[in-house]
């Protein structure tokens, strides 16, 4: 349920009725826009008499949320929400390119990279410490080492970083180190470690599991924002079908739809959706011309040596090349680097 306060509203008024919400054993989340004030209500109340609350003052309506995702709902966040890290922003009209090698390898590799990427115009560097990996014996990453150098290249280059966090007892280390936590596919169902995210105050980019809906991607951005923390950016990665032409399905109206259902910036994430070099740039291009805020990708100076996923991995003259096409994508669609 969402209370929402006249634009003339006073704060003893909403704080009157935030006060009666949690004595009706609601858990209360504030919303402030630009012109407007929002309670969203969340709890099992379906046979609440909402008279009760629209004759509270300053109270203008109160509407029932019939989604189950609550707070990633547009009905309670109407505006889109706008994520800004340092000296970039995610969501709104601006777009976003995170860019770098899928694992750090070695400080002068993701060192190179990051100039490289940077270059060309990406913001974000991305690079794995952590890989969880489908064979026990493929390079499962650096660890904190990794860690310390994707912050030493990002901040050489002036970059936000994003890495992966695969269990909870990972959190602390990594927010030490980087500026975004990535969920990986595997563990977009992964609620203990949602919900310790939820207690965080970092960005959480979390990926489309590979055979989740977009209802149960929705479900799992709320186990993080129920905990407080509403920077949430989705990831749609490509899911997983009968096709076998490419490592995974890319799920493009997925991105519309999200848009339609929530306020949450969401980005798209070609390299692992298609599996294959050569089907990054055309499913990037779809990608930003379908709506989406940004886009994740595998870039890597020498991907025939990569230790791990060097075939989806562009190389840095492509990454260039693509940057270029996007630029006049996004200027038709309204949207800017």
């Amino acid at each position: 349920m969402v209370v929402v306060m006249e634009e003339m509203a006073k704060e003893d008024q909403i704080q009157h009725v935030i006060s009666k919400l949690i004595d009706m054993s609601f858990d209360v989340h504030r919303s402030t826009g630009v012109n407007q004030t929002v309670l969203g209500a969340i709890g099992d109340k379906r046979g609440l008499d909402t008279g009760i609350l629209e004759l509270l003052p300053g109270v203008h309506k109160v509407v029932r949320i019939t989604e189950a995702f609550k707070l990633a709902s547009r009905t309670f966040h109407p505006q889109d929400t706008v994520i800004k890290i340092r000296n970039v922003t995610i969501g709104g009209d601006d777009l976003v390119m995170m860019a770098g090698p899928c694992s750090v390898e070695a400080q002068n590799q993701i060192s190179e990279i990051a100039q490289m990427v940077r270059t060309a115009g990406a913001t974000v560097l991305r690079g794995g410490a952590f890989k969880p990996r489908t064979s026990p014996y493929s390079f499962q990453g650096l660890g904190e080492d990794g860690l310390t150098y994707l912050r030493e290249a990002a901040n050489k280059h002036d970059m936000v970083c994003v890495s992966e966090v695969m269990e909870s007892s990972q959190i602390p280390l990594l927010t030490e180190y980087v500026d975004v936590l990535q969920v990986g596919a595997r563990n977009m169902q992964n609620f203990s470690l949602l919900r310790e995210l939820g207690k965080i105050r970092k960005p959480v980019l979390l990926k489309r599991g590979m055979a989740a809906t977009i209802e149960e991607m929705l479900m799992a951005a709320e186990y993080i924002m129920a905990g407080g923390n509403y920077d949430v950016i989705l990831c749609e990665r490509g899911i997983r079908t009968f096709e076998n032409y490419t490592r995974n399905t890319l799920d493009i109206s997925a991105i519309p739809v999200v848009k339609k259902l929530s306020h949450l910036p969401i980005i798209a994430d070609p390299s692992h959706a298609t599996g294959r070099r050569d089907k990054v740039p055309p499913m990037a291009r779809a990608a930003i011309a379908a709506g989406a805020d940004g886009l994740i990708v595998e870039v890597h100076q020498d991907p025939e040596k990569a230790l791990s996923d060097g075939a989806q991995s562009l190389y840095p003259e492509q990454f260039e090349h693509l940057m270029g096409e996007l630029r006049i994508i996004a200027k038709a669609v309204s949207k800017k680097w």
